[in-house]
């Protein structure tokens, strides 16, 4: 018996791919504009920014994704002061589904902000150069330190992309006939994901202190090898290792803001001296909080 093979069908091709970006602006940054014959979309992972798009003008808040289609008009600027962190990515396509995006302001999902994150993982692995570098044209390729991580770029935009527009264009609404109890793993799985993002509410507010494993799990009434195990299952990172993350993270949008100086940064975040500070800082970024202030306004500084 022969055997008729498939070619199976593409809906969403990336032709090529001009740009991937993961920005940490100055809370006064201004990037003036341009026009391209490529697709770009910019979508916001903390702050605010914005954003000028043609004739439109919008402010592009958490969460939030804009698209730019060719030969479109962009610009970008930071406002009320606030130092917003986003992911721009620019790509050839020319199939006819992109339609769906023009002019689009769209919400991403958890599932998509975790195949934003893919996409900035393997484009470290196969760029030689920065990704926060807003002036940066053309992006130097290297020898990938994983296999088929170019490959995988593509793979992912095209899954963000078709993603996006099945989840717009068709949600699925189940009648209530239709909806079963979900098996014990599957309840286990959501359940788990659900205490991840309550303990990670719980560091947010608390960025300002010092907190230990044992006031973590008593405020939030979890056990400590069940706390250590969801962390490492949903973030590979041990708890305070996390935590930590967190701190750095809010430290170095608090250096973009321009508002504080170290010292103060320091004691906002609820770290005991400067100097343990400064050597948390260069542990995760590998910079000082003053190299990492001195990169970053020198990129806002320089002229397009």
């Amino acid at each position: 018996m022969a055997y008729d093979g498939i070619r199976l069908k593409n809906s969403i091709s990336i032709e090529k791919l001009y740009s991937i970006h993961y920005f940490e602006y100055m809370s006064d940054f201004k990037f003036p504009g341009e026009t391209h014959d490529f697709w770009e979309f910019v979508c916001v992972d903390k702050g605010e920014v914005s954003v000028t798009g043609g004739d439109r003008q919008f402010v592009l808040k958490r969460g939030e994704i804009a698209f730019h289609q060719p030969n479109e008009f962009h610009s970008v600027e930071a406002t009320r002061g606030i130092a917003p962190n986003l992911v721009v990515i620019s790509f050839g396509c020319t199939d006819p589904a992109m339609d769906f995006f023009r002019n689009r302001i769209l919400q991403i999902d958890e599932k998509e902000r975790m195949i934003l994150a893919d996409i900035v993982i393997e484009a470290r692995r196969c760029f030689d150069c920065r990704l926060d570098d807003p002036y940066l044209q053309n992006m130097p390729t290297k020898e990938p330190d994983a296999f088929g991580a170019q490959q995988m770029i593509r793979l992912y935009l095209e899954h963000f992309l078709i993603h996006m527009l099945r989840r717009y264009s068709n949600p699925m609404i189940l009648p209530k006939s239709s909806l079963r109890p979900l098996p014990l793993k599957a309840t286990k799985k959501r359940s788990d994901i659900e205490l991840f993002n309550r303990v990670v509410d719980y560091l947010e507010a608390h960025l300002d202190s010092h907190v230990t494993i044992e006031q973590i799990c008593r405020e939030n009434l979890i056990g400590r090898s069940q706390l250590q195990k969801i962390f490492r299952e949903q973030s590979s990172l041990g708890i305070i290792e996390y935590f930590s993350l967190m701190k750095i993270n809010a430290a170095k949008q608090l250096i973009r803001t321009n508002k504080m100086n170290f010292t103060q940064i320091s004691e906002q975040l609820g770290y005991t001296s400067i100097h343990y500070f400064s050597r948390q800082f260069k542990k995760v970024t590998g910079m000082t909080p003053s190299e990492y202030a001195s990169s970053i306004k020198a990129m806002a500084d320089r002229k397009f």
